[in-house]
């Protein structure tokens, strides 16, 4: 097996190789630059039980990734299992690991059968009326050292930044992958929207003095998958006490709500 060494092709997130899965430098994650960024942790859990374990009969209603080790930038092993196959509801882990076996991260899933639905009025939230992404301005490029960014982003209202959020505000944006995820793969709406279930910490968690809390996990509830490729956010909530956050975000396409993110974290102490 190879390793990830001056593999930093601009296109893509990981490579195969064999049973394992090379980081490239655009999986680096903004604590510590030999480290994976979540989003890519959860993307590819999603895809590996999308690969190996979904029924077009079921709709993936529940993605929870746990990060309890920091993911160092290696080649990693994604070993999956069907631990409920029923009737109306499947189940799926699946086990994020180096190449010693040390697990980094692991994720459940729960799949649900789609169906018609029940016959009744439900409240619904209004409208998501906001702006379509390409009236929108891009913001400042990153430095020229990162080069090409992972994903893009519109702003609707506040700001997506890791650095200085500006005044605290519910904070609305627009976010787009641009690149492959294994290999010359596009990414699947699925994992789309695991790769965006991530940025709830940074988006609801980060104030007006940057972003101070890491999180340890991501839970992503769908109804349906996303449609397209531009995936909207909406801080919902943002607590904390005592050094311990949640933060949630309402998930939309260009269709409307499809789901919601939600993250747990602790306070970075020692982020310099």
């Amino acid at each position: 097996m190879t390793t990830n060494e001056g593999i930093t092709p601009p296109d893509t997130s990981f490579h195969r190789d064999g049973d394992f899965y090379l980081p490239t430098a655009r999986t680096r994650g903004p604590w510590d630059p030999d480290s994976l960024h979540g989003r890519v942790i959860a993307g590819l859990l999603m895809y590996e039980v999308e690969r190996l374990h979904l029924d077009p009969a079921f709709q993936v209603a529940r993605l929870t990734v746990d990060m309890f080790r920091v993911a160092p930038m290696r080649p990693v092993t994604a070993v999956t299992s069907v631990v409920r196959d029923g009737n109306r509801i499947r189940v799926a882990d699946a086990s994020l690991r180096l190449e010693d076996g040390m697990e980094i991260a692991r994720a459940s899933v729960v799949m649900l059968r789609r169906a018609a639905a029940p016959e009744g009025n439900v409240w619904a939230p209004p409208l998501w009326d906001v702006p379509h992404p390409d009236t929108l301005p891009p913001p400042p490029p990153p430095p020229a050292q990162f080069g090409p960014a992972a994903w893009e982003t519109r702003a609707i209202t506040g700001q997506m930044a890791f650095a200085n959020s500006g005044p605290p505000v519910q904070k609305r944006m627009w976010v787009r992958d641009n690149m492959n995820f294994v290999d010359d793969e596009r990414p699947s709406p699925l994992v789309r929207a695991a790769l965006v279930s991530d940025f709830a910490n940074p988006f609801a968690n980060s104030g007006d003095r940057g972003l101070n809390y890491v999180n340890a996990d991501a839970s992503l509830y769908l109804h349906r998958n996303p449609a397209g490729e531009w995936i909207g956010m909406e801080v919902a909530a943002h607590l904390a006490s005592e050094g311990i956050a949640i933060g949630e975000c309402v998930l939309y396409d260009m269709d409307g709500p499809f789901g919601r993110s939600t993250v747990c974290a602790v306070a970075n102490q020692r982020r310099q």
